[in-house]
């Protein structure tokens, strides 16, 4: 079976990374923004984490002239009204780095008691080719956040996400368990599905 281009669209590696293993196995050659040098990333101007994944998706696919797949997460708190949310990269401001925005997350948090802690990740998947969308998903997973920092896995917020169900924080699991529960693993799992119908 012939091999296709499909491009991830994210410039973020850990995010990459993890987007590359989900869709691993399928005829598809994976490339990133990058290596198509399209340094440009378009303005993330949706109201919601589906709105922005399809419209980096739109974009993308028709600056690539290939299958695009894009997505957008982040992660809500309800002790700060929902937020990082939309802005949860952005979070802490211009070069701010994972350690940063979780020292100002830990701070913002200050005092609050762990059943005031809650928080959901959420990961919006959209399938494009010459802008026109394909397939969307969106998944969530409940949480809290802890106290501190724990774990070495993983990326961005990680450490601080406690997911009760295992008792631990996402950065203190094995990536097979955390593709099982979290937000994007379920998104590329329902990806993957549909991308399989394509082949």
């Amino acid at each position: 079976m012939a091999t296709r281009r499909l491009l991830l669209a994210s410039q973020n590696p850990g995010k990459l990374s993890e987007m590359r293993l989900l869709v691993d196995g399928l005829p598809f050659e994976v490339v990133s923004p990058r290596d198509l040098a399209i340094l440009e990333a378009p303005e993330e101007t949706g109201g919601t984490f589906l709105e922005n994944a399809v419209l980096k998706a739109r974009y993308y696919s028709k600056r690539a002239g290939c299958l695009a797949v894009a997505d957008d997460s982040g992660l809500s708190v309800d002790a700060l009204d929902g937020g990082p949310g939309l802005y949860s990269s952005r979070f802490g401001g211009e070069g701010a780095g994972d350690e940063d925005r979780n020292r100002l997350l830990l701070e913002k948090l200050e005092g609050v008691p762990a059943e005031r802690r809650g928080a959901r990740f959420s990961s919006a998947v959209a399938v494009a080719r010459d802008g026109d969308v394909l397939y969307e998903t969106l998944a969530t997973v409940e949480g809290r956040i802890a106290e501190g920092p724990r774990g070495r896995s993983g990326f961005g917020y990680d450490p601080l996400f406690f997911y009760p169900p295992f008792g631990r924080t996402f950065a203190e699991l094995a990536r097979e368990e955390k593709d099982r529960v979290s937000h994007r693993g379920q998104a590329f799992a329902r990806l993957r599905q549909f991308l399989a119908t394509l082949t």
